[in-house]
């Protein structure tokens, strides 16, 4: 018997507990929300909020704060440095470095035990199980999967304590025997030098069975071109005949879609998102032909939600699962074995469906232009771009954006730094395209665009080759699960982009 039937077969229970996600996800929700108040009662935080008191939604909202990293920086440092039954019972060796939306250079996400076994590895081997339940004949675990990961380091001068990427961590702790499917090996995995590792990986993996890729879309594009660049082979179909699918998350999907296509022609080659971040693991493209990703109730997180209207608000109207409704924009918030209580991870959603409750990443609460009241969020630019391509046969490897708020000429505007695969053929076609699109896509840019009075036209500045990779050695975060921001009310990054483009 095959691994892959074998896996179907043991796969089998799983598959079935979705159906409570049909009929018993608030109830789920709140089993979560009871079970991680009684675990960390006891620890300092638990103490400090009166955990043992709490009976119901409405005694958790009332006596725990809302919190961002900076409010929990405090306890998260302690930690790191050995003091347990701070945030989650005992002691946590392992810290998720990210960088992100906050005002420190880098985040030390707590990694528990609990949160590895019952967030993390549980969404991995739900999205194996989801895929395998859409794809029955699939023989994805007849081979190898590529899995690309970033690197680890001691966390200060605490033994056995580690910080890296949260996918460092994950191939660091897995169980031994996924090694039999998984490449490259963990010492090549584990490089801290992208090129290095890029080079190794591409080496290592052109002679075997490569049956399914996982990883961020920009880097795992990276490593594909070397790959196909050493094979001498004309696409990746050649070179890996049984590749099926690739499982992809980190940042959106779109504007690479093109280019993956490129390089992997066959036509029934399949594309699957995933929602996991260094907070934990949240959502799984359930369905091939719905790009919704269904919501994980049944994990060690509990959810709540902030409507973007009412975001920056002193006291914004926070709600449970329950308390959603389709198509409005909302911060997320999670409470989870690692030690996070109602913590902003600064993304935002918007449901599309509550039987199941399945959602679409719609940006970051910090990752926006709202210079001039535009509003102008990463849904909005990650479709507009997308559109822009299509119109005129561009492909956008990477790109930035963020506000002119005054030139020479008085006049204000976006200004967009665009790495292309492939240039349009005109740029001014393809910025009047993408401006247009934009206006559609959202009434508050429209307005502020109305016989540019507020706002002119937008910029599109084509930048050159490998651009944003310099920029990200120049900060130390080439590789790993490091992202462009894309989108700022601030210059500074884009300014600093302009100039290494002069280079």
């Amino acid at each position: 018997m095959s691994i892959t039937r074998l896996a179907n077969i043991i796969f089998s229970g799983r598959q079935k507990q979705y159906d409570r996600f049909l009929t018993d996800a608030v109830a789920l929700q709140h089993e979560r929300m009871q079970h991680l108040i009684r675990r960390a009662a006891e620890t300092e935080y638990g103490r400090n909020h009166q955990f043992s008191s709490i009976r119901r939604y409405e005694d958790f909202a009332r006596q725990v704060p809302v919190n961002t990293y900076e409010e929990l920086k405090g306890d998260i440092d302690r930690m790191r440095h050995g003091e347990p039954n701070i945030l989650w019972p005992g002691y946590i060796r392992w810290y998720a470095k990210s960088s992100g939306t906050t005002n420190d250079k880098s985040k030390f996400i707590p990694v528990s035990k609990e949160g590895l076994d019952h967030i993390h590895y549980a969404g991995g081997t739900d999205t194996v199980v989801t895929y395998l339940r859409n794809n029955p004949k699939s023989r994805m675990l007849d081979g190898k999967g590529l899995v690309l990961g970033g690197s680890h380091a001691p966390n200060y001068n605490v033994a056995n304590s580690l910080v890296g990427d949260l996918s460092a961590i994950l191939i660091e702790n897995m169980n031994p025997l996924v090694n039999f499917v998984r490449a490259p090996k963990k010492e090549i995995a584990l490089l801290s030098d992208f090129e290095e590792k890029r080079e190794r990986i591409a080496q290592a993996t052109l002679h075997r069975n490569i049956t399914n890729l996982s990883g961020v879309p920009s880097w795992m594009l990276s490593v594909l071109i070397r790959v196909l660049e050493l094979s001498g082979k004309e696409s990746l179909d050649e070179v890996w005949p049984n590749l099926e699918v690739f499982f992809h998350g980190g940042i959106a999907f779109g504007p690479y879609r093109n280019q993956y296509e490129q390089l992997i022609r066959k036509p029934e080659m399949q594309y699957m998102e995933t929602y996991n971040a260094s907070e934990g693991f949240f959502g799984i493209q359930d369905d091939p032909n719905d790009h919704s990703l269904l919501l994980l109730i049944d994990y060690d997180v509990f959810y709540e939600f902030i409507p973007m209207e009412e975001f920056d608000e002193l006291h914004p109207n926070v709600v449970p699962l329950e308390g959603v409704e389709i198509g409005k924009n909302y911060a997320m918030l999670i409470s989870t074995s690692c030690g996070l209580w109602r913590y902003m991870i600064g993304d935002t959603v918007k449901f599309t469906s509550k039987d199941p409750y399945k959602f679409v990443i719609t940006g970051r609460t910090k990752y926006f232009i709202n210079a001039f009241g535009e509003e102008l969020i990463m849904d909005n630019a990650e479709r507009g771009l997308a559109y822009a391509c299509e119109q005129t046969g561009a492909e956008v490897l990477e790109y930035t954006a963020a506000p002119v708020y005054m030139d020479e000429h008085a006049k204000c505007r976006h200004q967009w730094l665009i790495e292309f695969s492939k240039n349009p053929v005109s740029i001014e076609e393809f910025a009047l395209i993408l401006d247009k699109k934009l206006q559609e896509l959202n009434s508050d840019y429209e307005a502020k665009r109305y016989h540019n009075v507020t706002l002119q036209h937008l910029e599109v500045v084509p930048a050159r080759q490998g651009l944003f990779n310099d920029w990200l050695k120049s900060k130390g975060k080439l590789g790993g699960q490091h992202k462009i921001p894309r989108l700022s009310n601030s210059r500074k990054n884009i300014e600093e982009m302009l100039s290494l483009n002069k280079k």
